[in-house]
């Protein structure tokens, strides 16, 4: 919902090529790039590459055509349109006409498998999303037209669109400064970071700098502090010891430092996910009045960590419960705001336990349902327990309807007294939105802060 109206469906489009494509892009865009932005993404290449022999010089279309042809919304369309510009296959430059936009798409051809490979960057997240085996099967295998008045360019960069830390305990580390488009390698459109600081330690160590930072190893060095956000004395770690005896840089073992450091650090998985929405706005701007919107922004902002802490009444989360939490939300990756619905979830089908087998079962579910917001999770929690109780009445419905068997009277009385005696436990009574709605009840802490500040 977040990108509605960022492009209208009458807002018009044309395509251009910036340059004739490799023999094999199909084989790049099908086993090296599908992995990294997913089947739209390359799907929306696709469809712009073949519009350009259709259209017109003077007709622009709408894109209005595009939602018909990629049977998508238009804000999912957007959203995959940024995957394309952030990847480096697409630059999307904007011009205003009369009472609607025109967007130029200007489609840059992928890398050939063999140059892939080359850039560092890239292989080291196909890597991490093909695992060590088919990455290593697919390298051994695969061993500008005039643009005229195309507008201000406003094409998304690799930093803008994506981040490659997934959310450990419901903290979103942010990409390096220095995040970049992955194509642009021209000096003067360069983001390189300033090694000032690495060449001062080089020579306080009595190592030849110049020797280190050869033009290569600089921007592998960048490329590895996009990729794992690291700061500066991490890389000095990482490159020291990754010098051989005769101070040159060992790329591998380099890579390897920097994946090591980062795993000490973070313990998450690296993969290239879109980059979450700031919620603070959102929620400030929505002003939610009800219980359940009031829930909703709360479960948004805050993180698994505190979520536990407000249901302890302020106290201290346990170890164990967060290691249940991180490991559950790793292994899955779903979004800290869908994790909290699912803690709170759980919470409330097993009577307050945190149950880690439970747990599993549901977040396996929602990570192939690709829940992403608090409010998709919740909705899609009771849509799954209404149909639970459906299954579970209409159940019960038959088997009454089977059963013909005549039950004596002082049967039926002893099993109700067993049962005013010993009542069913809270989890197999099911939720009803009452339970949803009682945030003061859930969220103890955060009621308090928000009562005393009225």
């Amino acid at each position: 919902m977040r990108d509605i109206g960022k492009i209208l469906p009458i807002d018009g489009y044309r395509v251009l090529l910036e340059k004739d494509l490799p023999a094999d892009f199909a084989h790049a865009l099908t086993h090296l790039y599908q992995p990294l932005i997913g089947i739209q993404a390359i799907s929306l290449y696709m469809t712009l590459l073949h519009e350009i022999e259709l259209q017109q010089d003077s007709a622009v279309q709408t894109h209005h055509t595009l939602m018909n042809y990629m049977d998508l919304p238009l804000d999912d369309l957007y959203r995959t349109r940024r995957k394309l510009e952030g990847i480096g296959l697409l630059k999307t430059f904007q011009e205003q006409a009369n009472e609607y936009n025109i967007y130029t798409y200007e489609l840059h051809p992928p890398f050939a498998p063999s140059q892939f490979f080359m850039d560092e960057m890239l292989a080291q997240l196909l890597y991490h999303h093909i695992g060590k085996v088919k990455f290593a099967m697919l390298k051994d295998h695969f061993a500008k037209p005039h643009r005229g008045n195309q507008g201000v360019n406003i094409t998304a960069s690799f930093g803008d669109v994506f981040q490659t830390v997934l959310p450990d305990e419901g903290t979103l580390e942010k990409p390096a400064a220095e995040s970049r488009n992955l194509h642009e390698r021209k000096p003067e459109q360069s983001t390189e970071p300033d090694f000032s600081w690495m060449e001062r330690v080089l020579k306080q160590r009595m190592i030849p700098a110049e020797q280190v930072l050869t033009q290569a190893n600089r921007q592998l060095i960048a490329q590895m502090m996009t990729l794992y956000d690291m700061p500066e004395y991490e890389v000095e770690k990482a490159v020291l010891w990754a010098l051989t005896e005769e101070n040159a840089l060992n790329q591998n073992e380099f890579k390897e430092a920097c994946h090591d450091l980062f795993q000490n650090n973070h313990q998450a998985a690296v993969r290239l996910t879109e980059k979450q929405p700031d919620t603070t706005e959102e929620t400030i701007t929505h002003n939610p009045t009800t219980k359940e919107e009031q829930l909703i922004a709360e479960l948004e902002r805050i993180s698994p960590k505190q979520l536990l802490e407000d249901l302890s009444n302020g106290g201290q989360a346990s170890s164990q419960d967060l290691k249940v939490i991180r490991e559950v939300m790793t292994t899955q990756g779903l979004p800290s705001p869908v994790m909290n619905v699912l803690i709170h979830y759980v919470l409330l089908q097993s009577n307050m336990k945190l149950s880690k087998a439970y747990m599993e079962t549901i977040a396996s579910h929602w990570s192939r349902a690709n829940l992403q917001t608090a409010r998709e999770a919740m909705r899609f929690a009771k849509n799954e327990k209404a149909h639970y109780q459906q299954r579970k009445n209409k159940k019960k419905s038959s088997q009454k309807t089977a059963s013909k068997e005549v039950v004596p009277e002082w049967f039926t009385e002893r099993k109700k007294k067993q049962r005013d005696t010993n009542p069913a436990p809270k989890q197999q009574q099911g939720i009803s939105d009452e339970e949803w709605h009682e945030t003061e009840q859930l969220l103890k802490k955060f009621s308090g802060k928000k009562n005393s500040q009225s």
